[in-house]
C-alpha cells in the first residue's frame, strides 16, 4: 500500500486533543491522522521538561474517514505542563511528527505544547480587535482640547494641529488634533457596524505626551481624553516658558474635579462599549512612568498642587526607591536617575527597591478591570523589559496575572514582545501573559513575503518576497512556542502605532517621514497587496487586530507618519467594504477561529492554507505575483476529497468581490486561478 507522508496530521485544537483545555487530573485523549489504510504504528511521547521522565504511549487506530485513519491514546494529567511529540513507524522507517511536520529527527522546539489547567478568556479566541491611538481617531469634545503652548515639555510647548494636517517630523509628544473619549463613543456604531469586538485603546491615563507612554498618574484617565469641568489658569508666554507658569495644565491636571469627572466618563465608555458588544483592553505602561509623574514631578506640578515632594526634588521622597539612583547627581533636581533607555522623560520604574510600588501597580492592575470600570483586559507595553531581572520579571508578572484574574477571569493579558527578548513561551505558558502582540509569527514573516521590506519600511530585501519557504518555515518556527490557547488570541496586526502602515510597504520602499516626506509614502502603492493581507489575516489562526484608518486606506511611514488622524469623509470604501465582508465571514465560521491549520500548496510569491473543523473546510489561495496563477490544489489534505467549494471571495483589480461560484473538486484536487495580486476564499 505505501505510506504517505503528506497525510499525517495532528495538531493542539479541540479536534485533535480532546478535553483542549484540560484540568489537572483530566484524562486526555490525542489523536493523530494518518492516510487511510496506510500500514504503519504510531506512538505519543511525552518529553522530558524541567526534569521530569519521558514517557511513551502505544497508539490504536479507533476511527476513520473517507480519507483517513485516526490513531488515539488516552493519558491522564499529572497536573505539568508537558512538551509531545508522535512517531510513525512504515517502511521500515521511523519518522517524527510535531509543529515542524514529519521528519527523520526530532528538532524539540516544534514539540506539542499542553498546560493542564490553562486557559484563555474565551470571547478572545479569534475576536477582531480594533485599536485606537486616541488623539487621532476623533474628536467628540473640542472644550477637553490641548490649548496652544499650554505646557512645556522636553523643549517643546504643546501645538495644536489641525484635523487632517500632515503629521510633523517631530510629531512624537507634544502635537495634538483632539481625539478623545467622547470621540470613540460617537463612532462606537461605526465599529459595531464594522464587525470590530473587542477595542485596544492605546493609553489613556494623564500623561502630557499625545502617545499617553509617559504615564504622569496611573489612578485617573486625562481630562485631555475625558472631561474637563474645572479649567482655567494661563498658558505660557514668551518671556515665561517655564512649567511654573503653566498653571492651566496643572489645574486640568490635578484637579480632582477633572480627574474624578473623566474616571466617570471611561465608567460610561466601556458600558456603552459592551452594550454595542464590544470588549475594551486598556494599555499598561508599568515598565517605566513618565518625568511628569507624581512620584518623580520633573516640572513640579504635584508639588505646587500640594502632593508629597517627588523624588527629583528631594532625597527625602516617599517615593525615592521608586526609582534607581546613580551616583553624582545631587538634589534638588536630581538628574541621575535610570530611564529606560536611558531617556530621561520614561524614568524606569524601580520594582527590586521597592514592594510598596510593586504592590501599587498590582492594585492599578485589579482597579480597571473592576466595577465600575470593568475593562476587558490589559495590554501590557515591552513587558519583557520590566524590572531588572529575570527573577524579578516573572516575579511581578506571575503576580499580575494572579491579581488580575481573581478580579475579572475573563480578563484578557496581552504583552508587547519580540522573540530577542526572549522566548515568547516563557510567560505564555507559565500563567503570567495570556498571549503576545504577534510581531515574529505574523506581522514580521508576512511583511517580508509580501512586500519585501521590514515593518519600519526602513530596510528592503528584495529576496525575500515570494519566498514561501522562508515564509513557512518563520510562521512554524516562531508559532511553535505558543500553545493553542495563546496562538488562538495573538494579536494578528498589519499595522500600529510603532510601525509603517502596510498599505505604504507595499510600495516596496524605504524612508521615514523627515527623509522622504509625507508624499513619498503614498506613492507606488499597490492596493491589492494590501487586500491580500487583509484576507490573509483575518482566516488566520489568532485575533485580527485593525490598526485605526487601515480599513480606510490612511498610509504612513513608521511613526511619527503612522499617527495620521482618521480620515472621515474620505475612506478607501473598497477597502472598508473588504475588511466588512472579511470580518463577516470570519465570524461565520469556527473553523477560522479555533480550527486546524495545515498549508496545501506554496510556490513562489503563491500561499494556500486550509482552516477546517467539523462544521466547514475552508481554502484560502494567496497569489502576489504579477501574473495570474492557475493551480490545482491538494484539497484533500483538509479533508476534502470530492464535490464542491464554494468561492466567497476574491480579490484583484483594485477591488474585490463577493460571490457563490462553485468549483468541483475531482480526487481530491481543485483547479483555480488566482489573479494577479489577487487572494480566493473557498468554502465547503
Amino acid at each position: 500500500m505505501g505510506f504517505n507522508k503528506t497525510a499525517v496530521f495532528s495538531d493542539e485544537t479541540k479536534q485533535f486533543v480532546k478535553p483542549y483545555d484540560p484540568k489537572p487530573g483530566d484524562t486526555v485523549r490525542f489523536c493523530l491522522r494518518i492516510a487511510k489504510d496506510d500500514e504503519c504504528d504510531a506512538a505519543l511521547h511525552i518529553a522530558p521538561v524541567n526534569g521530569t521522565k519521558g514517557s511513551y504511549y502505544p497508539m490504536k487506530r479507533t476511527k476513520h474517514d473517507e480519507l483517513f485513519d485516526y490513531f488515539t491514546v488516552d493519558v491522564q494529567m499529572l497536573g505539568k505542563q508537558i512538551r509531545y511529540y508522535y512517531t510513525v513507524d512504515a517502511e521500515g522507517s521511523r519518522y517524527y511528527y510535531n509543529k515542524q511536520g514529519l521528519r527523520d529527527g526530532i528538532d524539540v522546539h516544534y514539540n506539542f505544547r499542553l498546560v493542564p489547567g490553562l486557559s484563555v478568556p474565551a470571547w478572545a479566541k479569534g475576536a477582531v480587535i480594533y485599536q485606537i491611538f486616541v488623539d487621532r481617531f476623533y474628536n467628540g469634545d473640542p472644550s477637553n482640547d490641548v490649548v496652544k503652548h499650554e505646557y512645556e515639555y522636553l523643549g517643546k510647548t504643546a501645538t495644536v494641529m489641525e484635523w487632517g494636517q500632515d503629521v510633523a517630523n517631530d510629531d512624537y509628544l507634544n502635537n495634538f488634533y483632539g481625539g478623545d473619549l467622547k470621540g470613540v463613543m460617537d463612532k462606537m456604531g461605526y465599529l459595531k457596524d464594522l464587525g470590530v469586538e473587542a477595542i485596544y485603546l492605546n493609553p489613556i491615563f494623564v500623561s502630557p505626551s499625545s502617545h499617553k507612554y509617559d504615564t504622569q498618574d496611573y489612578d485617573y484617565v486625562d481630562p485631555h481624553f475625558g472631561v474637563i469641568v474645572d479649567d482655567g489658569g494661563d498658558v505660557l508666554r514668551f518671556e515665561k516658558v517655564n512649567n511654573k507658569y503653566a498653571t492651566k495644565y496643572l489645574k486640568r491636571t490635578t484637579s480632582k474635579a477633572n480627574l474624578e469627572a473623566s474616571n466617570a466618563l471611561m465608567v460610561d465608555f466601556i458600558k456603552k462599549a459592551h452594550d454595542h458588544g464590544i470588549k475594551v483592553i486598556l494599555d499598561g505602561v508599568f515598565n517605566h512612568c513618565g518625568s511628569f509623574n507624581k512620584w518623580l514631578d520633573v516640572a513640579g506640578f504635584y508639588k505646587r498642587a500640594g502632593e508629597p515632594t517627588g523624588a527629583y526634588h528631594t532625597k527625602d521622597s516617599p517615593y525615592h526607591n521608586y526609582f534607581l539612583w546613580h551616583e553624582g547627581g545631587e538634589w534638588p533636581s536630581n538628574t541621575y536617575y535610570d530611564g529606560w533607555w536611558a531617556n530621561t522623560n520614561a524614568p524606569k520604574l524601580n520594582y527590586e527597591g521597592s514592594q510598596e510600588l510593586f504592590n501599587y501597580i498590582i492594585e492599578i492592575g485589579k482597579k480597571w478591570v473592576s466595577p465600575p470600570y470593568n475593562a476587558d483586559g490589559w495590554r501590557l507595553d515591552v513587558a519583557a523589559d520590566l524590572g531588572r531581572s529575570h527573577e524579578m520579571n516573572h516575579k511581578f508578572w506571575k503576580a499580575f496575572y494572579n491579581a488580575v484574574k481573581t478580579a475579572n477571569p475573563n480578563a484578557i493579558i496581552l504583552a508587547e514582545h519580540y522573540f530577542y527578548n526572549g522566548d515568547t513561551a516563557f510567560w505564555v505558558n507559565n500563567n503570567e501573559w495570556d498571549t503576545i502582540m504577534n510581531y515574529d509569527a505574523f506581522m514580521v514573516p508576512l511583511t517580508w513575503f509580501l512586500t519585501g521590506v521590514c515593518k519600519h519600511s526602513e530596510e528592503s530585501r528584495s529576496q525575500m518576497r515570494n519566498d514561501a519557504i522562508s515564509f513557512e518555515g518563520a510562521m512554524r518556527y516562531h508559532m511553535s512556542s505558543f500553545n493553542v490557547h495563546a496562538m488562538q488570541c495573538a494579536m494578528n496586526q498589519l499595522s500600529n502605532h510603532d510601525h509603517s502602515r502596510f498599505l505604504t510597504r507595499t510600495n516596496g520602499n524605504t524612508g521615514r517621514l523627515h527623509t522622504v516626506g509625507a508624499r513619498a509614502a503614498e506613492r507606488g502603492v499597490n492596493k491589492n497587496i494590501l487586500m491580500e493581507a487583509v484576507v490573509f489575516q483575518m482566516t488566520w489562526p489568532g485575533a485580527p487586530t485593525i490598526y485605526y484608518g487601515d480599513e480606510a486606506g490612511v498610509m504612513g511611514w513608521t511613526d511619527p507618519d503612522n499617527r495620521r488622524p482618521f480620515p472621515w469623509g474620505k475612506e478607501d470604501m473598497v477597502l472598508l467594504e473588504l475588511h466588512k465582508k472579511m470580518i463577516a465571514l470570519r465570524k461565520k465560521y469556527s473553523a477560522l477561529r479555533e480550527g486546524s491549520l495545515e498549508f496545501i500548496w506554496t510556490n513562489y510569491g503563491f500561499l494556500s492554507y486550509g482552516r477546517w473543523d467539523k462544521s466547514a473546510k475552508i481554502i484560502v489561495a494567496i497569489n502576489n505575483n504579477a501574473k495570474p496563477m492557475e493551480v490545482s490544489l491538494p484539497v484533500w489534505k483538509i479533508g476534502i476529497s470530492g464535490g464542491y467549494v464554494t468561492e466567497r471571495i476574491k480579490t484583484g483589480g483594485d477591488t474585490f468581490r463577493e460571490t457563490s461560484r462553485r468549483y468541483f473538486v475531482s480526487r481530491g484536487e481543485l483547479k483555480i486561478i488566482v489573479p494577479i495580486y489577487g487572494a480566493m476564499v473557498l468554502v465547503q
